[in-house]
Protein backbone atom coordinates (compact mmCIF):
# COMPACT_ATOMS: atom_id res chain seq x y z
CA UNK A 1 0.00 0.00 0.00
CA UNK A 2 1.33 3.49 -0.64
CA UNK A 3 2.17 5.87 1.56
CA UNK A 4 -0.46 8.34 0.67
CA UNK A 5 -2.82 5.53 -0.80
CA UNK A 6 -6.60 6.84 -1.55
CA UNK A 7 -5.71 10.15 -1.21
CA UNK A 8 -5.92 13.61 -2.91
CA UNK A 9 -3.42 16.18 -3.82
CA UNK A 10 -4.27 19.94 -5.62
CA UNK A 11 -0.57 20.93 -7.08
CA UNK A 12 -0.28 24.16 -8.41
CA UNK A 13 2.55 24.92 -11.00
CA UNK A 14 2.19 21.44 -12.01
CA UNK A 15 3.11 21.35 -15.64
CA UNK A 16 6.78 20.97 -14.93
CA UNK A 17 9.85 21.25 -12.87
CA UNK A 18 9.15 20.32 -8.85
CA UNK A 19 5.07 20.84 -9.16
CA UNK A 20 5.40 17.77 -12.39
CA UNK A 21 7.61 15.95 -9.99
CA UNK A 22 5.50 16.34 -7.19
CA UNK A 23 2.87 14.78 -9.01
CA UNK A 24 4.91 12.19 -10.02
CA UNK A 25 5.76 11.52 -6.86
CA UNK A 26 2.34 11.21 -5.08
CA UNK A 27 0.62 9.18 -7.57
CA UNK A 28 3.56 6.84 -6.63
CA UNK A 29 2.85 6.22 -3.73
CA UNK A 30 -1.14 5.80 -4.72
CA UNK A 31 -2.42 9.34 -4.79
CA UNK A 32 -5.15 11.20 -7.28
CA UNK A 33 -3.53 14.67 -8.68
CA UNK A 34 -5.64 18.08 -9.68
CA UNK A 35 -3.22 19.76 -11.37
CA UNK A 36 -2.76 23.50 -12.37
CA UNK A 37 -0.78 25.83 -14.05
CA UNK A 38 -0.90 28.79 -15.83
CA UNK A 39 0.55 27.75 -18.93
CA UNK A 40 1.17 30.79 -20.42
CA UNK A 41 4.09 33.52 -20.23
CA UNK A 42 4.85 36.40 -17.34
CA UNK A 43 6.55 39.82 -18.56
CA UNK A 44 10.05 40.10 -17.45
CA UNK A 45 10.45 36.10 -16.55
CA UNK A 46 13.56 35.58 -18.74
CA UNK A 47 13.15 31.44 -18.72
CA UNK A 48 10.41 29.75 -20.98
CA UNK A 49 7.18 29.74 -19.26
CA UNK A 50 5.57 26.31 -19.25
CA UNK A 51 3.06 25.29 -21.78
CA UNK A 52 -0.36 23.32 -22.18
CA UNK A 53 1.93 20.71 -23.82
CA UNK A 54 3.95 20.57 -20.25
CA UNK A 55 0.92 20.05 -18.26
CA UNK A 56 -0.41 17.43 -20.81
CA UNK A 57 3.14 15.82 -20.21
CA UNK A 58 2.12 15.76 -16.36
CA UNK A 59 -1.13 14.35 -16.90
CA UNK A 60 0.67 11.25 -19.17
CA UNK A 61 2.99 10.44 -16.19
CA UNK A 62 0.74 10.27 -13.74
CA UNK A 63 -1.88 8.30 -15.79
CA UNK A 64 0.88 5.93 -16.96
CA UNK A 65 1.23 5.31 -12.95
CA UNK A 66 -2.92 4.06 -13.13
CA UNK A 67 -3.48 6.77 -11.00
CA UNK A 68 -6.22 9.06 -12.10
CA UNK A 69 -5.87 13.12 -12.43
CA UNK A 70 -7.45 16.01 -13.63
CA UNK A 71 -5.41 19.24 -15.09
CA UNK A 72 -6.69 22.59 -15.69
CA UNK A 73 -5.10 25.80 -17.12
CA UNK A 74 -5.50 28.55 -13.73
CA UNK A 75 -3.75 31.12 -12.65
CA UNK A 76 -3.09 31.48 -9.02
CA UNK A 77 -3.46 34.92 -8.97
CA UNK A 78 -7.08 34.50 -10.04
CA UNK A 79 -8.91 33.36 -6.95
CA UNK A 80 -11.87 32.71 -8.77
CA UNK A 81 -10.20 31.17 -11.48
CA UNK A 82 -8.01 28.79 -9.17
CA UNK A 83 -11.72 27.79 -7.24
CA UNK A 84 -13.19 27.14 -10.27
CA UNK A 85 -10.15 24.36 -11.61
CA UNK A 86 -10.22 22.66 -7.87
CA UNK A 87 -14.11 22.01 -7.77
CA UNK A 88 -13.79 20.85 -11.29
CA UNK A 89 -11.33 17.81 -10.29
CA UNK A 90 -13.10 17.68 -6.80
CA UNK A 91 -16.07 16.85 -8.52
CA UNK A 92 -14.44 13.72 -10.24
CA UNK A 93 -12.01 12.69 -7.57
CA UNK A 94 -13.81 13.66 -4.21
CA UNK A 95 -12.74 14.51 -1.23
CA UNK A 96 -9.20 17.04 -0.95
CA UNK A 97 -6.26 15.54 1.51
CA UNK A 98 -3.27 17.58 0.21
CA UNK A 99 -2.50 20.74 -1.25
CA UNK A 100 1.02 21.22 -2.69
CA UNK A 101 0.98 25.52 -3.21
CA UNK A 102 4.28 25.00 -5.54
CA UNK A 103 3.40 27.56 -8.83
CA UNK A 104 6.38 30.19 -8.53
CA UNK A 105 8.26 32.72 -10.68
CA UNK A 106 11.69 33.97 -10.37
CA UNK A 107 12.76 37.86 -11.28
CA UNK A 108 16.38 38.55 -11.31
CA UNK A 109 17.31 42.40 -10.79
CA UNK A 110 19.86 44.45 -9.08
CA UNK A 111 17.69 46.82 -6.56
CA UNK A 112 18.09 49.88 -8.12
CA UNK A 113 16.50 48.27 -11.95
CA UNK A 114 13.90 46.31 -10.19
CA UNK A 115 10.44 47.64 -11.75
CA UNK A 116 6.84 48.09 -9.98
CA UNK A 117 5.79 45.71 -12.53
CA UNK A 118 8.56 43.08 -11.25
CA UNK A 119 7.58 43.26 -7.67
CA UNK A 120 3.30 42.76 -8.49
CA UNK A 121 4.21 40.30 -10.72
CA UNK A 122 6.65 38.69 -8.26
CA UNK A 123 4.16 39.30 -4.86
CA UNK A 124 1.30 38.17 -7.00
CA UNK A 125 2.31 35.05 -7.88
CA UNK A 126 4.69 33.62 -4.70
CA UNK A 127 2.74 35.42 -2.15
CA UNK A 128 -1.02 36.37 -3.18
CA UNK A 129 -0.94 32.90 -5.11
CA UNK A 130 -0.36 31.06 -2.04
CA UNK A 131 -2.64 32.69 0.03
CA UNK A 132 -5.27 31.84 -2.78
CA UNK A 133 -4.58 28.11 -2.84
CA UNK A 134 -4.78 28.30 0.90
CA UNK A 135 -8.03 30.37 0.75
CA UNK A 136 -9.81 28.10 -1.68
CA UNK A 137 -8.49 24.47 -0.24
CA UNK A 138 -8.98 24.64 3.28
CA UNK A 139 -12.55 24.49 3.53
CA UNK A 140 -12.30 21.13 1.54
CA UNK A 141 -9.69 19.76 4.04
CA UNK A 142 -11.89 21.35 7.04
CA UNK A 143 -14.98 19.44 5.67
CA UNK A 144 -12.57 16.13 5.24
CA UNK A 145 -11.33 16.33 9.01
CA UNK A 146 -7.77 17.21 8.36
CA UNK A 147 -5.17 16.82 6.06
CA UNK A 148 -1.68 18.62 4.90
CA UNK A 149 -0.48 21.82 3.41
CA UNK A 150 2.81 22.05 2.13
CA UNK A 151 3.44 25.53 1.00
CA UNK A 152 7.06 26.05 -1.26
CA UNK A 153 9.41 28.83 -0.12
CA UNK A 154 12.84 28.74 -0.70
CA UNK A 155 16.05 28.79 1.00
CA UNK A 156 15.72 32.84 -0.09
CA UNK A 157 12.57 32.62 2.88
CA UNK A 158 15.46 32.32 5.53
CA UNK A 159 18.15 34.56 4.40
CA UNK A 160 18.23 37.24 1.84
CA UNK A 161 19.58 35.83 -1.24
CA UNK A 162 20.70 38.43 -3.34
CA UNK A 163 19.38 40.46 -6.80
CA UNK A 164 15.95 38.46 -5.66
CA UNK A 165 14.44 41.09 -2.82
CA UNK A 166 10.62 40.59 -4.32
CA UNK A 167 11.00 36.98 -4.58
CA UNK A 168 12.93 37.23 -0.94
CA UNK A 169 9.91 39.17 0.56
CA UNK A 170 7.48 36.68 -0.96
CA UNK A 171 9.64 33.95 -0.26
CA UNK A 172 9.50 35.13 3.71
CA UNK A 173 6.01 35.74 3.68
CA UNK A 174 4.88 32.15 2.50
CA UNK A 175 6.73 31.23 5.74
CA UNK A 176 4.59 33.84 7.99
CA UNK A 177 1.14 32.27 5.64
CA UNK A 178 2.71 29.15 6.88
CA UNK A 179 2.65 29.56 10.75
CA UNK A 180 -0.54 31.31 10.94
CA UNK A 181 -2.14 28.88 8.95
CA UNK A 182 -0.67 26.02 10.82
CA UNK A 183 -2.17 27.73 13.99
CA UNK A 184 -5.45 28.61 13.09
CA UNK A 185 -6.17 25.24 11.25
CA UNK A 186 -4.48 23.41 13.93
CA UNK A 187 -8.59 22.53 15.60
CA UNK A 188 -9.34 21.37 12.24
CA UNK A 189 -6.40 18.49 12.23
CA UNK A 190 -4.70 19.92 9.30
CA UNK A 191 -0.87 20.27 9.52
CA UNK A 192 0.72 23.45 7.42
CA UNK A 193 4.19 23.19 6.56
CA UNK A 194 7.13 25.04 4.14
CA UNK A 195 9.76 23.20 1.97
CA UNK A 196 13.22 25.70 1.30
CA UNK A 197 14.66 24.78 -1.51
CA UNK A 198 17.96 25.17 -2.34
CA UNK A 199 19.00 25.62 -6.63
CA UNK A 200 16.62 23.19 -8.01
CA UNK A 201 17.28 21.53 -11.75
CA UNK A 202 14.01 23.28 -13.57
CA UNK A 203 14.25 25.66 -15.85
CA UNK A 204 13.48 27.69 -13.12
CA UNK A 205 16.62 27.11 -11.35
CA UNK A 206 19.34 26.96 -14.16
CA UNK A 207 17.87 29.01 -17.02
CA UNK A 208 16.40 32.01 -14.41
CA UNK A 209 19.48 31.72 -12.64
CA UNK A 210 22.01 32.12 -15.44
CA UNK A 211 21.82 35.79 -14.75
CA UNK A 212 23.53 35.74 -11.62
CA UNK A 213 27.21 35.20 -12.59
CA UNK A 214 27.34 38.57 -13.75
CA UNK A 215 25.54 40.27 -10.94
CA UNK A 216 28.32 38.03 -8.62
CA UNK A 217 31.32 39.52 -11.24
CA UNK A 218 29.88 42.71 -10.23
CA UNK A 219 29.72 42.16 -6.44
CA UNK A 220 31.90 39.14 -5.25
CA UNK A 221 31.20 40.11 -1.75
CA UNK A 222 28.10 38.24 -1.58
CA UNK A 223 29.01 35.06 -3.51
CA UNK A 224 28.79 32.68 -0.52
CA UNK A 225 25.66 33.32 0.11
CA UNK A 226 25.07 30.95 -2.99
CA UNK A 227 27.61 28.08 -1.71
CA UNK A 228 25.63 24.90 -0.56
CA UNK A 229 27.71 23.33 2.20
CA UNK A 230 27.36 19.71 0.79
CA UNK A 231 29.33 19.44 -2.14
CA UNK A 232 27.00 19.68 -4.62
CA UNK A 233 25.61 22.55 -6.82
CA UNK A 234 22.02 22.03 -7.71
CA UNK A 235 19.18 19.53 -6.23
CA UNK A 236 17.34 17.67 -8.03
CA UNK A 237 13.50 18.14 -8.33
CA UNK A 238 12.65 14.62 -7.14
CA UNK A 239 14.65 15.74 -3.83
CA UNK A 240 12.46 17.92 -3.07
CA UNK A 241 9.10 15.82 -3.73
CA UNK A 242 10.51 13.20 -1.15
CA UNK A 243 10.40 15.92 1.51
CA UNK A 244 6.72 16.75 0.12
CA UNK A 245 5.77 13.05 0.42
CA UNK A 246 7.13 13.25 3.72
CA UNK A 247 5.04 16.36 5.13
CA UNK A 248 1.69 14.72 3.25
CA UNK A 249 1.78 11.38 4.67
CA UNK A 250 1.16 9.68 8.14
CA UNK A 251 4.48 9.85 8.87
CA UNK A 252 4.72 13.14 9.74
CA UNK A 253 1.07 13.02 11.22
CA UNK A 254 2.37 15.06 14.18
CA UNK A 255 4.66 17.59 11.81
CA UNK A 256 3.28 21.39 11.92
CA UNK A 257 4.53 24.50 11.49
CA UNK A 258 7.69 23.45 10.34
CA UNK A 259 10.08 25.08 7.58
CA UNK A 260 11.80 22.07 6.21
CA UNK A 261 15.15 22.99 4.46
CA UNK A 262 16.15 20.71 1.60
CA UNK A 263 18.89 22.96 0.70
CA UNK A 264 22.13 20.94 0.88
CA UNK A 265 22.79 22.92 4.10
CA UNK A 266 22.43 26.83 2.25
CA UNK A 267 20.77 28.03 4.63
CA UNK A 268 23.68 27.62 7.07
CA UNK A 269 25.43 30.49 5.12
Amino acid sequence: MGRVEGKVAFITGAARGQGRSHAIRLAEEGADIIAVDLCDEIPNVTYPSATEADLAETVRQVEALDRRIVARKADVRDRIALQAALEEGLAELGGLDIVVANAGIMIMAEWQDTTQEMWDQTIGTNLTGVWNTIMVSAPHLVERGGGSMILTSSAAGIKGLPFLHPYVAAKHGVVGLMRAFATELAEHSIRVNTIHPTGVNTPMGVEGGDGYMGFLERHPRVGAMMTNLLPVEISEPRDQSNAVLFLASDESRYVTSLEMTVDAGNTQY
